[in-house]
């Protein structure tokens, strides 16, 4: 099925550019001498020492991607990323509904994956415009976590649309791999719930800080086991 071709096309890039992307920023933030004496001179927020903040928590993505020039990298980047996530959505959802002989009414998660992709482009579009009103730093944080929870929620409908129909599309996928999504998203849904009262308090920066990097990590991971998901048509 070609639909099935494009779904592993756009989900390995899904996986490959925000992770890509991320590290570069790291990268920078951490090496911004190498910046010195260019257009490229990082800004003082953006630089930190040397660090591995998936374990120590020692910054985060947002300092290391808001500030110039790392931005210039990040924001189209992510932008990309989510118009590619709301093709994988339609795609999805296309496929799911042939093989259910379906026409008219569309998937739950063909909902949530688009609210998820908007809410990401408007997240990377407001990241690094600081205004001084507790009210825009309020839409910044709902913005972001609309993005999370629409994207959690669009991967579990995805995942129990797939288990149903599983049986019909044996010879098409790996059983195994539709295993590890469910893992996946289950652990990605109990870590949030777990996570919410540290992430409401005021203090441990650092958890909060590796939480952020580790979790963004396992949101794009579904995309990878994606493209695994369904095997190569000969």
């Amino acid at each position: 099925m070609e639909k099935i071709s494009k779904i592993r096309k756009i989900s390995i890039w899904i996986f490959i550019l925000p992770i890509t992307v991320l590290n570069l920023c790291l990268f920078i933030s951490v090496n911004y001498h190498l910046f010195e004496n260019t257009i490229f001179v990082v800004d003082q927020i953006g630089r930190t020492g040397f660090t591995i903040p998936y374990v120590d928590g020692s910054v985060s993505i947002s300092r290391t991607a808001r500030t110039y020039p790392a931005y210039l990298l990040f924001k189209p980047v992510m932008i990309i990323t989510a118009i590619l996530l709301i093709k994988y959505w339609y795609a999805n959802n296309t496929v799911i509904k042939k093989i259910n002989n379906e026409s008219e009414k569309n998937k739950g998660f063909l909902t949530f994956g688009v609210l998820s992709a908007i809410f990401l482009i408007a997240h990377s579009i407001f990241l690094g415009i600081n205004f001084e009103y507790d009210l825009y730093k309020l839409f910044r944080r709902f913005v972001l976590l609309g993005f999370i929870i629409f994207e959690i929620v669009a991967q579990t409908l995805l995942v129990i649309s797939l288990f149903k129909i599983k049986n019909k599309i044996s010879e098409i996928i790996n059983n195994k791999v539709l295993i590890l999504k469910i893992i996946l998203v289950s652990l990605l849904i109990i870590v949030a719930l777990a996570s919410l009262p540290i992430l409401t308090s005021s203090g441990n920066t650092h958890f909060k800080h590796a939480l952020e990097w580790n979790y963004f990590v396992g949101i794009v991971l579904f995309y990878l086991l994606t493209f695994l998901f369904w095997k190569k048509r000969p």
